[in-house]
């Protein structure tokens, strides 16, 4: 047996004690240039489908809109959990109009703006002048901080955030709780990833699933027990549960 089947086995065994909590973009879905023109593969979807039919819980924690990634993904029986977890948090929603306020005023371009209701993110990907972007992108997120936000970065954005402390590993650990789940996987490929991967250390039994690229924070791999090189090779891991 290989080593990631025998991680995978316990899961496989106990599928209702069992979540896996999943990211959108760079695992159910390729990255691609524009944010807007991320899809879900028809071969993802059915995989999902019959995921959610089987286990505990099937849950999509993204950093976009909950609203965004349900209609992209659109399975019944998933748990959508929009802008990185804060969704999941009341006291968020206190700091919405100020995360608008803080889009419309910040000088970068609209078509690389996102507002996600309690996030903003200001994305860098293919600009011409990669280097001036970051540093322009640094002075916004110190300008973020002053005005009492969170600026973190990822692959090749910009995010800003309530400082209310949530992100998606309080959200996974509040959905592990709800369900009364002894197992997960958690399936991620960027910085904000890690604190899920984080979340589940004190199950009986998880397993952490980095997609990488060159892009991806070292520590992501440094944290993860399985190691995938695409959303192709992740689709594959999916058809073993």
């Amino acid at each position: 047996m290989s080593v990631t089947a025998a991680l995978l086995e316990p899961l496989v065994a106990a599928p209702a004690a069992t979540g896996l909590f999943l990211d959108f973009d760079g695992v159910l879905a390729p990255i691609v240039a524009r944010s807007e023109d991320a899809a879900l593969p028809a071969e993802t979807r059915g995989e999902l489908e019959r995921l959610a039919a089987r286990y505990g819980l099937v849950a999509v924690v993204s950093g976009r809109s909950g609203d965004d990634v349900r209609a992209r993904v659109a399975v019944t029986g998933v748990t959508y959990v929009g802008s990185h977890g804060l969704e999941l948090d009341p006291a968020a929603e206190h700091w919405r109009i100020q995360i608008r306020d803080f889009a419309a005023g910040a000088p970068w371009p609209p078509e690389r703006t996102d507002l996600k209701g309690l996030s903003v993110a200001f994305h860098f990907r293919g600009v011409d002048d990669e280097a001036t972007a970051l540093h322009e992108l640094e002075l916004l997120a110190q300008r973020a901080t002053e005005e009492g936000l969170a600026p973190r970065f990822g692959r090749k954005v910009l995010e800003v955030l309530p400082p209310t402390g949530s992100h998606k590993g309080t959200a996974v650990h509040s959905l592990v709780e709800r369900a009364g789940l002894t197992q997960a996987l958690v399936a991620g490929d960027d910085t904000t990833d890690i604190d899920a991967f984080r979340a589940v250390g004190s199950l009986a039994h998880a397993v952490r699933v980095a997609i990488v690229s060159d892009e991806s924070p070292d520590v992501l791999r440094d944290e993860a027990d399985i190691v995938l090189g695409s959303t192709d090779e992740f689709l594959q891991l999916l058809r073993t549960l």
